[in-house]
Parts: structure tokens; sequence; C-alpha cells
């Protein structure tokens, strides 16, 4: 994430009046004017690879990714490419390296503005990331090669990839359904749930604040994403109700970028198209533009979104289970041994991506600074320090993980019990198997942190779980309080002064809450963090007792 002004500056500094001297091997040539379906097959090609490298833990950030075997073009990369991107960055950036690299036209939102409610006064939304009602485009940049008189201006792919790229591009560009045609398009459209629509290279928006990218979709319907982070990071997980849906104007869920041609443009003497202007293709010429997923199959009568029912093969289910039988090959059905490993699966990529989050705030020294007087204006999207890192969001997702994992554990017991026809299980005792698939794969998932005294400490899915609401997100805290230290040994390396320990204390209220709130005013002093307020906090921690479930129907 990042904050608009810094789209600001880029378009005060010049960003957009010229391109910057381009030699042969930066130069941006566009030799193919029209995105095909090939050319969509051929970008999900390339993003599978680099998903498919950070599964395998070959490379952990965009850097390191886009520079190994990986990424079939590297070879040919000219030196001072960056390779940097955030969430909301890493598709621009990894659409726009494709497009230099094939001699595609590539453009980008350069400004959004809110959508207001009647009489509204502008002011009244401080942050188009997280617009009530969603964004509208009021500006673009198109990258094109520019026709001159005596001769052509070829863009820059450095300048596009190492600056416009990250100086334009930010979690506000997402936020809009992009179901209206119009001439300032947005680079996204909304998608049928099927698998020809959804494939690798499809974005999922979380209006919480947070991108990511497919580079897979499993024969059970299970899809899997990269997702980059301020710390240049590339991290994968499985998509669940970590995403949330919302307003349908918030443009949340499934999107893919829209196909672009560069039109009444002219071949120049190398061979590359010049002059011209890029369009996008409308909703109406997309055969997998689809709304369904804001609405659901059977829209409810009224209007409301949230009413919206969702079925498969004539029966109800959830939207996040919908997604998933859609996508499935063959006969649809639920396992919910498969369901049960895949779960905690997830859970265990996430707490491993946690270790490195937290590393990066012990080595830079943040939790030996002083703590701050007041919380941030709100604690999921700020910058500085706290965005860089603090893991409120990160913690949160991991909570939603876990309490799922126990939702859809007791759904499908619920249907076990009921004899339900799409639960495929021939074993004799479900929660014993559930349990003994869990216990398995809780002890299997083995990390470590690093103490604030140098030690190692090891730790496991089930410890994580039981200290879950114990572990701060506070990048100002001791690496203990990070994770939740609770044996004395462990906890007396802790360094914490007094005024940090009571911070600890008061911040639980908020550890407790799995809901990122971006309505609410969070900039809160120690002694007024005493409780649960509107918004901001809970009393007590929601139930992800995994374990007392399962034994509990044994």
């Amino acid at each position: 994430m990042k904050l608009f002004i810094g789209a600001f500056l880029f378009l005060m500094c010049g960003g957009l009046s010229s391109y910057a001297q381009s030699t042969p091997a930066t130069q941006w040539r566009i030799t193919q004017p029209s995105w095909t379906e090939l050319h969509e097959k051929q970008f999900g090609e390339f993003v599978s690879r680099l998903g498919e490298a950070v599964e395998r833990r070959e490379c952990g950030k965009v850097d390191t990714c886009l520079q190994s075997t990986a990424n079939p073009y590297y070879t040919s990369d000219p030196r001072g490419l960056k390779y940097f991107a955030d969430c909301a960055d890493l598709p621009y950036y990894l659409r726009g390296y494709f497009a230099w690299k094939n001699g595609l036209p590539f453009s980008v939102i350069s400004e959004v503005k809110p959508n207001l409610s009647p009489g509204e006064d502008p002011k009244n939304v401080k942050d188009v990331r997280y617009s009530p009602l969603g964004n509208y485009v009021t500006k673009r940049y198109d990258v094109f090669v520019k026709k001159g008189v005596f001769k052509n201006t070829y863009p820059n792919a450095l300048e596009v990839l190492n600056d416009v790229v990250p100086g334009l591009t930010f979690s506000a560009s997402f936020r809009m359904m992009g179901n209206l045609d119009q001439e300032l398009f947005s680079d996204f459209y909304p998608v049928k749930i099927n698998r020809t629509a959804i494939r690798p290279g499809t974005v999922i928006y979380d209006p919480n604040g947070h991108v990511a990218v497919i580079y897979k979709v499993s024969d059970d319907g299970r899809i899997f994403y990269i997702d980059a982070h301020p710390d240049n990071s590339l991290t994968m997980g499985m998509f669940t109700p970590k995403f949330v849906r919302s307003n349908p104007a918030q443009g949340a869920g499934f999107k893919n970028f829209r196909p672009l041609a560069l039109i009444d443009a002219k071949l120049d003497s190398s061979g590359s198209y010049a002059g011209g202007k890029i369009i996008a293709a409308t909703n109406s010429q997309l055969p997998q533009y689809g709304i369904e997923q804001f609405y659901g199959t059977q829209p409810d009568p009224m209007g409301s979104w949230s009413k919206g029912k969702f079925t498969v093969q004539g029966q109800q289910t959830n939207f996040y289970d919908y997604v998933r039988l859609s996508l499935m090959q063959g006969e649809v059905h639920i396992d919910p041994l498969n369901d049960m490993a895949q779960l905690t699966d997830d859970i265990c990529v996430s707490l491993k991506d946690r270790v490195d989050a937290v590393e990066a705030a012990r080595t830079s020294g943040i939790y030996l600074k002083p703590h701050p007087e007041r919380l941030p204006l709100n604690i999921y999207g700020t910058d500085g320090e706290w965005e860089a890192y603090a893991t409120p969001s990160r913690d949160a997702r991991l909570k939603v993980a876990f309490i799922d994992l126990l939702a859809q554990t007791k759904s499908n017991i619920e249907r076990y019990k009921k004899r339900d026809p799409a639960l495929r299980y021939n074993g004799g005792n479900l929660a014993a198997d559930l349990f003994s698939i869990y216990a398995q794969k809780a002890q299997a998932c083995q990390f470590s942190y690093t103490t604030t005294n140098g030690l190692t400490v090891k730790m496991n899915l089930e410890a994580a779980r039981q200290r879950l609401f114990a572990m701060s997100f506070d990048p100002y805290h001791c690496i203990e309080n990070r994770w939740g230290a609770r044996i004395e040994q462990e906890i007396a390396a802790c360094t914490d002064d007094q005024n940090k320990r009571a911070w600890y204390e008061q911040e639980k209220w908020l550890r407790y809450q799995p809901e990122r709130r971006y309505d609410v005013r969070m900039d809160l002093s120690l002694e007024e963090l005493t409780g649960p307020l509107p918004g901001i906090g809970l009393e007590a921690p929601p139930d992800i007792d995994i374990v007392g479930y399962l034994k509990s129907q044994r």
C-alpha cells in the first residue's frame, strides 16, 4: 500500500510530460499492437512460473524471483531495473514487464477520485484507498511510441517500471467495480466465476487494502496466489475468507486486466508502431465479464448485494464454497480430510511468512525505539515505520484463517451428520480422522524466531494457535511479545520498559479483533486505549479452538 501523495509527487515532478532518454536496450517498442487471448495465456504462464518458484521457496522477493530462472526474460534485462513492487504494484509491474518484453501496449490509471453520495463533501473521503463508494478514473498514463517530425521517441522501460508503476499505482486503482464503459476506462474488469475467467494472472482485490495475483487453480477448485509487501518480499497463499466481500462499488474480488489495443498507429523503419492511441476492450466485448460475484447467482429482488444467494447444482452455499465448487474439475464434491490438510498448510505458510516480517523489525532495531505517544490514524493503513514493520493486517488475515478452519470443520461435520451426498468420506469417525490430520499437520509445521538476546525459539502451528491473540502486531514491542511468549525463560529476554508493557496490555482489545476497520480513527493514546470502543477492538477473542471442538465430537 502507499499514500496517494506518491502519485501526486510523481505528477508534479513531470513524470507524465516526457520520456527519459532511452537506449536500444531500454526502449519499449510496440511490435504487437493488440493484446490477444494468446498473449493472455502467455502472461498467465509467466505468472505461473514465478508463483511456482515462490511456492517451492526458491525465491522470496520480487527482485530475486525476477532475476532467477523462473523468469524466462531475465537474461535480456538491461542494467538499472529495480525489480521492486508492493502488493498494489505487483500486478501492474508483472503486466508492464511482460508487455515490454513482448512489444505490447501498456496503460495505467494515473489518478482517481472517490464516488460520493448526493451532496457529500469530498473532504469526507480522506483516503481514496478506502473510499466507501469506490473510485472512478480521472487520468491515465499511456505507454506508446511518440511520433515525431524527424525522430520518434520511444518509452524508456526502466522509467516506466522503476518510476511510473510505483509512483502511480496503489490500491485505490483497484477500488472500482469496473462495470461502466467509458473513455477513461478502468484497468480491470470483474469476471465470471469459472476456470476460463479465473486463471493465472487474475487479480484478487481485498477492499481492506490488499492485492494478490493468482498463479494456480488446482483441480479441486482451490485458488493459489502470490502477493508482495512493502519490504519487496513475495509470499504465496490460498484464497479463503481472508479476502472479504464488500459493497460492489468497492470492486472486491476477482478481476482481469482489460485487453489493450494501439489504434491509428503507423509502422516506422524499426518495425515498431508509432503514434496512435491506446484503447481498451469494453465490457460488451469481454466474454468473461460478469458480476455474479457481487450479487450472487440469485440476486436479491430488492437489490441488496449482501442478500444475494449462491447456488451450485441447485444447492445453496456460501460465496467461498461457491467459488471453489464452481472451479472444481469433474464431479462437484467436498473432501473434508483434504480441506483440513489444505487449510492448515495455508496457515503454516502464513506463519512462516510472519517470521520474516517480525525478523525485519528485529534486525532493523525498531523494537528498541521508544513507543510513539499515539497509535497511527489507522493501524491497518498508514506509512513510515508502522507500515513497513507492523503486522496488524497480516495478523488479522491469520486470525480469519483460524476462524475459517474451525467454521469449515464444523460445516463438514454437520454435512456428515446429515449424510450430505456431496461429502466424500469413507471412514467411520470423521472427527477423529480430522483431528489426526490436524495434529499431524500442526506438528509438521515447524518454524522458529530469534529472541531479543539472540536465542532461537522453536514453535509449531498449534503453539501459534494457542498464542495467536497474544501475538503483538506493534513493531515497537520486543520480539518475545511479537510472538506472544508465555514461558518464563522465553519472556525473560524481553527488554520492554514499563510504558511498552502497558501498551502491550492495552492493545489486547485490538488483537482480539479479526476484522480490519478502515473507517474509524485509531490514533489513541495509552490513556485513551482503556477498552473496546465503537469499531475498535473486542472484549474477548473469537473462538478458534479447533482441538477442543474435534475432541468434543469424537
